[in-house]
C-alpha cells in the first residue's frame, strides 16, 4: 500500500481522534430497532434476500450518497440510520494496524493488544493447512471481539497476501506464504476459511461472515522499489503460460474454494494494463470464470496512479471511468470521491456502473451482520474480549513458531543442548532481545512478547548478553567485547538477520548477504568459542549463508523467519530439545550471484540462450545455498511409495484430437473429479524424540521440455510421529490439476507419457494414457 505523507498521517490521526472522543463502546451498526424508522426500510428485514435488500438501500440514496460510499471511509448516511465505515483494517499474521494508522481498528480502549502470530513465510514453513485455518480463525475471533467492544469502525480485513515469492529480493516476500503456486493456492483456502467463519473443509459458511478476507495483489505483483524502479509505474511482462500455471492459481482457489468475500487490484500494470482498470482480469475472470462474488478495492491510491503517475488515463475522470467499468468497486483513497460526480457529469461514466459497485459493498457489510440491529443480539455477538490474547492464541502462536522454524544444520548432533551440561550460555546478536523484529510487518502491539534471550533464560541461569552490533545493519560491530563474552560460555547462541529497516514493504533488497559487519561478526565469534556456534537467523527472505554453512565452527544453523510474539520460546526449546524441528523452506535460497538477474524480469522459466536462469523451484536449477522443502530434524525419517494395483491414469474422454496432449478444457470437471488417484506412501520415525514434519509430494516428467517444471509439489501432508514410530500415509492426486501444464498461450492440458512421483529420495512410476 501506498505510504502516507506525513501531513497526511496527521489529518488522519486528528480526525481519527475526533471520531474517538465522539465514540462509545458500542459498535456501529444499522437498522436499530430502536429507532421507528428503520421498520419501514425493507434494506433492514432480515427475511428479504440480501439481493433485494441491498437494491431497496441503493435505490433510496443520492448521488452524493453513493459517491461518498465508493472510498475506504465511507461517510456516514443520518438520515436512513447509516454509520460511517471503514473498509480498510489488516489482519495478515493477527489484527493490525498498517504503517501508523490504525484505520478501522483501534488499540485504545479494554483491548490494547492483539495476538501476533509468526510472519506468514514462516507459518508456511509448518506446511500444515490445519494449523494455517487454526490461526485464520483466531485471528477473526480476536476481529469480533476488538468490533463487539467498540473499537473498530469496519471488518473487512486486507489478508492474505499470496502473491508468488518470485525473487528473493522482494521486501514484502516475508508476508506471503512462499514461491510455489499449490502452496500458496492452500494457503489462501485455509486463510479465507478460517477468518470468515468457515469450516476447515469449507461449505459451512452461510450467509454471515464472521470477518471478511480479502485476497491480494490481484495478479503478478511482487516487485516494490528496486534499484528505482516502483510499484506504481511498473509493468510487469507475463506470458500467458506464467499467468497460467503461476501467478493466477492461489487467487482462483482463494476464490473458488476458500470464498473470499473480497480480492484486492494491484498498483502494478500487468502487459501495459494497471490491474485495476483491467476489464479481463476483474470482470471476465475473476467474476465471469471464477464466479467471484464479492467487493473488488483497489490499493491505496492505486486509482490516482492510472492518471497521474503511469499516464494510462488522460485525466482523473478517464481514471475513475476506466476502474468502475472494468469491476473494481471501492477506492482506498480519495479519488473517486473528488472525480466520480464530474466523470458522471463528463458522460465518461453512467450511474450504472456506481450502483453495481454498491451492490458488491452493501452486500457485504451486510453479509457482516452490520444491518441487523444490535450485533450483540447477532451470530458473533457473543465473542467478548476475553478472547483477545487469551492463553489459547498464545500457546497457538507458540506452536505455529515451534512448526514453522527450520533446522538448516546440525554437524555432530550439536543440537538439541543438553539442559543439564550447559551451564553458562553467552547469547549474542542485534536480534536477540528486541521484540519488535519477532512480528515482522502488518503487526498490532503483541500481548506477551518473549525475546530469543529471554526465552533461553529461562533454560539457563547463566546466561551473557551482547547485543554484538549498533542494530541490524551493523554499521558497528562489537568484536572485542562480544568475544569476550562468547570465549567464557559452554555454549554460544548467534541471533542475526535481517528486519524491516533491511526489507519491507517500499523496500526490496539489492544483495543476498548479510550486513558485512554482521558477517564479520559471526565468524569472528566462532573462531574462539569453546564449542561449535549456534547461528539462529531471523529474516522473511532468503540470504545467502555459505560461509556459515561451510565454516565448521558454526555447529547448528536455525531460520525462525519472524516468529512472532512466542518466537523466543519456541527457539529456545528447539535448541534445548524440548520441541523436535520439523519446518521445511517455502522458498529456494539462492547464492549471491543470483542478484545478477534483473528483479524486473517476471518470466518463470529458463531461457538458456540468452543465460536467463528461470525462477523457483519449479524452473531454476542453477546452485543453491538450500532448496525449497529443505530442512532437518533431531530425526531421521525414511520414506516408501507403497505400490498400488493400477500405475496408470486414463483420460477418460472419447476425442479426435491427433496430439498427445488432452486439453483440461476439453476434459471437463465432473470426469476430472472421476480421474482422482489415491498415492500411499509409509514413513518412519528412526530418531529417539517424537516428531512433527510435513512429507512433501513432487511429480516430474523424466525430461524439462515445451516449457516444463522441473518438478513440482502436488500434495502435502503433516505427519506426528514417536519415536520408532511408522505409518502409512495418502495423498489425493487430482490429474486435471496436479499433472496438468501450461502450453504458451495458457491453455491447461495433460500430456500422455510417463511421470515420477517422488517423497524424499523415493519415486514412483506412473503412465497416464488416452
Amino acid at each position: 500500500m501506498k505510504l502516507p505523507t506525513l501531513s497526511v498521517l496527521y489529518l488522519i490521526h486528528l480526525t481519527s481522534l475526533l471520531l474517538i472522543l465522539a465514540e462509545s463502546t458500542q459498535p456501529p451498526f444499522s437498522c436499530d430497532t430502536s429507532d421507528p424508522r428503520t421498520k419501514s426500510y425493507p434494506f433492514c428485514k432480515t427475511t428479504l434476500p440480501i439481493t433485494q435488500r441491498v437494491q431497496d438501500l441503493v435505490s433510496r440514496l443520492t448521488l452524493d450518497e453513493k459517491i461518498s460510499q465508493l472510498v475506504n471511509s465511507a461517510s456516514p448516511i443520518p438520515r436512513l440510520g447509516i454509520p460511517a465505515y471503514q473498509w480498510w483494517s489488516e489482519a495478515l499474521h493477527g489484527v493490525a494496524y498498517s504503517m501508523r494508522v490504525t484505520q478501522g481498528i483501534r488499540f485504545n480502549g479494554t483491548i490494547q493488544s492483539a495476538t501476533s502470530f509468526p510472519q506468514v513465510i514462516l507459518t508456511a514453513a509448518s506446511f500444515d493447512a490445519h494449523l494455517w485455518y487454526r490461526i485464520a480463525q483466531a485471528v477473526g475471533i480476536e476481529a469480533r471481539a476488538i468490533y463487539n467492544a467498540g473499537q473498530a469502525t469496519g471488518m473487512t480485513f486486507w489478508a492474505p497476501n499470496i502473491n508468488i515469492y518470485r525473487d528473493p529480493r522482494w521486501g514484502r516476500g516475508q508476508e506471503t506464504p512462499g514461491e510455489d503456486p499449490l502452496v500458496s493456492g492452500e494457503y489462501a483456502v485455509s486463510f479465507v476459511r478460517g477468518i470468515q467463519g468457515d469450516s476447515f473443509e469449507g461449505g459451512k459458511l452461510g450467509q454471515h461472515l464472521q470477518a471478511s478476507a480479502c485476497c491480494k495483489h490481484f495478479t503478478a505483483y511482487d516487485l516494490d522499489n528496486w534499484k528505482g524502479v516502483k510499484r506504481y509505474v511498473f509493468n510487469a511482462k507475463v506470458s500467458l503460460q506464467d499467468l497460467a500455471d503461476t501467478y493466477q492459481p492461489p487467487f482462483q482457489s482463494c476464490i473458488q474454494q476458500g470464498k473470499a468475500s473480497g480480492i484486492m487490484c494491484a498498483y502494478n500494470r500487468v502487459n501495459g494494463v494497471p490491474n485495476c482498470a483491467d476489464y479481463n482480469l476483474l470482470l471476465k475472470t475473476a467474476r465471469g470464470q471464477w464466479g467471484f462474488n464479492g467487493y473488488i478495492t483497489s490499493d491505496c491510491d492505486a486509482v490516482a496512479i492510472i492518471h497521474e503517475d503511469q499516464g494510462y488515463a488522460k485525466l482523473p475522470e478517464d481514471a475513475v471511468a476506466d476502474v468502475l467499468k472494468a469491476g473494481m468497486d471501492v477506492n482506498c483513497g480519495t479519488y473517486l470521491k473528488k472525480y466520480t460526480k464530474s466523470a458522471v457529469e463528463k458522460r465518461k461514466l453512467p450511474v450504472s456502473e456506481i450502483d453495481r459497485a454498491l451492490h458488491n459493498l452493501f452486500s457485504v457489510r451486510m453479509r457482516l451482520g452490520l444491518f441487523e440491529g444490535n450485533p450483540v443480539k447477532q451470530p458473533y455477538g457473543t465473542i467478548g474480549s476475553d478472547k483477545v490474547c487469551s492463553q489459547e492464541h498464545w500457546n497457538l502462536a507458540l506452536e505455529a513458531a515451534r512448526k514453522g522454524i527450520v533446522l538448516l544444520k546440525n554437524t555432530d548432533k550439536l543440537l538439541p543442548l543438553s539442559k543439564t551440561k550447559t551451564t553458562s550460555l553467552a547469547v549474542i546478536g542485534p536480534n536477540a532481545n528486541y521484540a519488535k523484529t519477532l512480528v515482522g510487518n502488518y503487526a498490532g502491539p503483541p500481548c506477551k512478547p518473549v525475546t530469543p534471550l529471554q526465552g533461553l533464560q529461562s533454560y539457563v541461569k547463566d546466561t551473557r548478553f551482547h547485543q554484538g552490533c549498533n542494530g541490524v545493519n551493523c554499521s558497528s560491530a562489537f568484536i572485542a567485547q562480544s568475544v569476550k563474552i562468547a570465549k567464557g560460555a559452554d555454549h554460544v547462541v548467534l541471533v542475526m538477520g535481517l528486519d524491516q529497516t533491511q526489507e519491507s514493504e517500499d523496500h526490496d533488497r539489492v544483495d543476498l548477504f548479510l550486513p558485512p559487519k554482521q558477517q564479520n561478526l559471526i565468524s569472528s565469534i566462532a573462531r574462539v568459542a569453546k564449542n561449535p556456534v549456534i547461528l539462529v537467523l531471523l529474516s522473511g527472505g532468503p540470504v545467502d549463508i555459505s560461509f556459515a554453512k561451510n565454516d565448521q565452527r558454526i555447529g547448528s544453523i536455525l531460520w525462525a523467519g519472524y516468529p512472532g510474539e512466542a518466537g523466543g520460546r519456541a527457539l529456545a526449546e528447539i535448541i534445548f530439545g524440548d520441541h523436535n524441528p520439523g519446518g521445511r523452506l517455502p522458498v529456494t535460497w539462492y547464492p549471491q550471484s543470483y542478484v545478477n538477474v534483473p528483479m524486473t524480469d517476471m518470466r518463470m522459466r529458463p531461457e538458456p540462450s540468452s543465460s536467463y536462469p528461470g525462477r523457483t523451484y519449479r524452473f531454476y536449477q542453477g546452485p543453491k545455498v538450500f532448496e525449497f522443502g529443505y530442512g532437518l530434524s533431531y530425526s531421521n525419517y525414511t520414506y516408501e511409495i507403497l505400490p498400488v494395483k493400477q500405475n496408470k491414469v486414463h483420460i477418460m474422454v472419447e476425442s479426435s484430437n491427433p496430439h498427445r496432449y488432452m486439453p483440461v478444457s476439453e476434459i471437463g470437471a465432473e470426469v476430472c473429479e472421476k480421474m482422482k488417484y489415491t498415492v500411499k506412501a509409509r514413513v518412519k520415525n528412526h530418531g529417539e524424540m517424537a516428531g512433527k514434519h510435513p512429507m512433501l509430494l513432487f511429480v516430474r516428467r523424466p525430461k524439462m521440455v515445451n516449457g516444463r517444471p522441473v518438478k513440482q509439489l502436488v500434495a502435502f501432508q503433516s505427519v506426528n510421529l514417536n519415536a520408532g514410530e511408522r505409518a502409512d500415509v495418502e495423498f489425493e492426486l487430482r490429474p486435471c490439476e496436479h499433472l496438468s501444464t501450461a502450453k504458451k498461450d495458457g491453455s491447461m492440458v495433460i500430456e500422455e507419457g510417463s511421470y515420477l512421483l517422488s517423497i524424499g529420495d523415493k519415486e514412483s512410476e506412473i503412465q497416464v494414457v488416452k
